[in-house]
């Protein structure tokens, strides 16, 4: 069972990393002071190779207490690599910015800082890779049987089925559900291959067995009444025991919670974008990206113009009123791609694939994405943003609040050029349900880079693409 092997693995994994923090400043120290590449002699240095070296008893104990903070020894089994790659990194950063501030404040100005530049290099790479060399033995022996984790769920709910699900998707892991117990779900129950075996109760004759691993409460909101009571069968067996709400729906992945007095309470959306700091960063980018935007992209909307001017009678400018932040309307600008309607008409539905509506200039507007080229004003003034959920028409916002749920959400945060549903191909005449699903993601987990990241891929993605009609 992994609970009688785990402690001994966390030690080998702090004795490993330990020998990889050691060899990675020998190895920074050769580069710099012994190899061919050097021409320095460490015999005639200002330091000897004995202080040099001395140093590992402080750094060696020093960044491994620094790794257990950045989270490196917890379990790692269903987690992301690339947040373990990441918490890797920062501890480096912190770990280097200690010792440059101990040596300035000992007055040790010459201890080689370019040597410790290839240990800060070297240790995150030798670190990164034996990280990924242990889980991909780690996932070979789980793919023969071994090193494998005994679940059991108490509760059979649409929890459940969703952790079922994943366990299913990501064999790597190493999950092993036994069974379900449930008290309103006939025993025989099967779910993609896991069987209801009993009710809640045998839990009193199943524990004390002990060939469990963990036990998941996966109780459906009807039968909380009995959570505490579960919860308190599970601690005295001593096994480890964790809660999987089966309200997940309602609540974020990354809920906000705060401490009133004592009293736990949880924020039912947490919006990154309401801080004010990461508001002003994001407004002063939004800025500088439509301001630059607006001088690249002024021949193509000069020629865009000129092109709907020649072609076809009406404005050039088409305004449009849209709902943004805080469900305030606003007008939102493109170039006119469709011939001039009356309002009531205009307002009877979107864009279709061949719509008649639509004029030559407008389809290679539209399919190029130009046409929304005018709403770099509309960021300029504060509207929207460059990256944000997309506006939608007050009729529409009306109906699809009815509709679909947490659909308002999206007003929480401005109304963007492009997004993460655009990215994922959800424009036009698409799914509106997995349409908010991607603007709830975004606005949930909003960070600079995640701008970043939807800004570059737009020039692939979002430009062109075979939604837009």
């Amino acid at each position: 069972m992994i609970k009688d092997n785990q402690k001994y693995f966390n030690r080998l994994h702090v004795v490993l990393d330990a020998a990889v923090i050691a060899a990675s400043y020998m190895l920074a120290w050769y580069i710099k002071f012994a190899s061919p590449i050097s021409n320095i002699d460490p015999t005639t240095g200002v330091l000897s190779v004995r202080i040099y070296f001395q140093m590992l008893y402080a750094i060696v104990p020093g960044y491994l207490i620094l790794y257990y903070n950045f989270n490196l020894y917890t379990p790692k089994r269903a987690t992301v690599h690339k947040y373990e790659i990441l918490n890797i990194f920062q501890a480096n950063v912190v770990g280097l910015i200690l010792l440059m501030a101990g040596w300035y404040l000992v007055e040790q100005i010459h201890f080689s800082r370019v040597m410790m530049a290839y240990f800060f290099v070297l240790n995150i790479l030798l670190t990164t890779l034996g990280r990924s060399l242990i889980r991909m033995v780690l996932q070979y022996f789980r793919e023969k049987g071994y090193n494998l984790k005994y679940i059991l769920l108490v509760g059979y709910s649409r929890a459940a089925e969703e952790y079922i699900n994943r366990i299913n998707s990501n064999p790597q892991w190493g999950y092993v559900v036994r069974g379900i117990l449930d008290d309103s779900v006939p025993r025989g129950t099967l779910y993609k291959g896991v069987k209801v075996v009993g009710s809640i109760e045998n839990l009193l004759y199943i524990l004390p067995e002990n060939k469990l691993d963990e036990i998941a409460i996966t109780l459906s909101l009807k039968d909380y009444d009995n959570l505490e009571h579960i919860v308190d069968i599970c601690e005295k067996s001593g096994v480890h025991t964790k809660f999987i709400p089966d309200y997940n729906s309602m609540f974020p992945s990354r809920p906000y919670t705060e401490d009133l007095m004592g009293l736990p309470v949880i924020n039912i959306r947490y919006v990154p974008l309401s801080n004010t700091l990461n508001w002003i960063a994001k407004r002063v980018v939004d800025i500088a990206v439509s301001v630059v935007g607006i001088v690249v992209s002024s021949p193509v909307m000069l020629l865009a113009a000129i092109a709907i001017a020649c072609t076809s009678r009406g404005p050039v400018i088409f305004k449009q009123e849209r709902i943004g932040l805080h469900n305030k309307p606003f007008k939102m600008y493109k170039f006119r791609t469709m011939q001039v309607q009356k309002p009531s008409t205009e307002a009877k539905g979107w864009t279709t694939k061949d719509d008649p509506r639509v004029t030559k200039v407008g389809k290679f507007l539209r399919r190029t994405s130009f046409d929304e080229l005018p709403q770099l004003f509309n960021i300029l003034k504060g509207d929207m943003s460059v990256v944000g959920p997309r506006p939608e028409r007050p009729q529409f916002v009306e109906k699809f609040k009815e509709e679909i749920p947490r659909y308002m959400v999206k007003h929480q945060v401005r109304p963007g050029l492009t997004g993460w549903a655009q990215i994922n191909g959800y424009r036009g005449d698409t799914s509106i349900k997995r349409r908010i699903e991607c603007d709830i993601f975004y606005i949930e987990n909003w960070t600079m880079s995640f701008d970043i990241k939807i800004m570059f891929l737009t020039i692939f993605k979002g430009f062109i693409n075979k939604n837009a009609y």
